[in-house]
């Protein structure tokens, strides 16, 4: 073997082992939030919501996580709160059918990975970021991420519904994804 084919067998090897893996979501996996509503809190879930995740906890300049949410597939417990969710006031899905969240990077607090990225709802993209707690299990993995956010922020619920005495200001939002390499 010639030095230079020896040398770009050598490079690919070295670049493969710089990428991050890449992860197909599996249908056990749920993504959430909880809000308030009159000083109780509430519990609500999206049905449908595609992920693409690239992740390695050795190599977060490789990773990236970007996620659709089709906004009105979100599920709530309280009938009243079900109806007006989706409607104008709040996520206004006509208008805005998807929600989208990108990585922007990852870095290190103290023991601890945080996500950094952008979360485009209701047409208005701010910065969000997201604790990770990745589990590796062989070629399988659980990523459970959480964050909180400020509704008012995008508009969520604002108008009549901006008193955050009544609807709390902080959403928190969190995914438990069960996962498996590509």
């Amino acid at each position: 073997m010639t030095r230079l084919a020896a040398g770009a067998l050598l490079a690919l090897a070295l670049s493969g082992a710089a990428l991050a893996a890449d992860y197909t979501v599996q249908p056990a996996s749920t993504l959430g939030f909880t809000g308030s509503f009159q000083g109780a809190s509430f519990e609500g879930s999206f049905r449908r919501w595609r992920a693409a995740i690239s992740y390695d906890p050795a190599q977060l300049a490789q990773s990236k996580f970007d996620v659709d949410v089709t906004m009105a597939s979100v599920a709530v417990s309280d009938k009243d709160q079900q109806s007006a969710l989706p409607g104008k006031d709040f996520f206004d899905v006509a208008q805005y059918p998807d929600a989208h969240f990108v990585t922007t990077g990852f870095r290190q607090v103290g023991g601890k990975v945080v996500a950094d990225g952008q979360l485009t709802l209701r047409g208005v993209t701010r910065p969000v970021s997201l604790a990770v707690d990745f589990r590796p299990q062989g070629r399988n993995a659980t990523l459970d991420v959480a964050g909180t956010l400020k509704r008012l922020d995008f508009g969520v619920g604002g108008g009549d519904y901006a008193d955050t005495s009544v609807i709390g200001a902080d959403v928190k939002v969190h995914a438990h994804l069960v996962m498996t390499a590509k």
